[in-house]
């Protein structure tokens, strides 16, 4: 029999990979429409646009074989909750470091 990894390594990875990327691309973003004059509305629509794309491979997957129960669930539900702590978060930091 194969190895496996549980589900639950696989949520907590997608989770912290995405509050990682989503952080720091929050923050990068709400920094260089700071320095352009950009509306810092616009910055979040795009984060929220972005973060819907990075989610969308799992949840074509997940749509489209919804009888299988693989990792693509659980990937799904990681990339989900750490992109939605990110974003909720991030403009909390950015507007400690003054760029909002």
């Amino acid at each position: 029999m194969g190895q496996f990894i549980p589900d639950y390594l696989i949520r907590e990875q997608a989770a912290v990979g995405a509050l990682v990327l989503f952080a720091a691309l929050r923050v990068l973003a709400a920094v260089a429409a700071c320095s352009r004059g950009w509306p810092i509305s616009l910055v979040q629509k795009c984060a929220i646009g972005a973060a819907g794309l990075y989610c969308a491979p799992q949840l074509i997957d997940v749509l489209v074989h919804p009888y299988v129960m693989n990792g693509s669930s659980a990937e799904l539900e990681g990339k989900v909750i750490g992109s939605t702590i990110a974003l909720f978060f991030s403009p909390i930091l950015s507007h400690r470091l003054g760029y909002e």
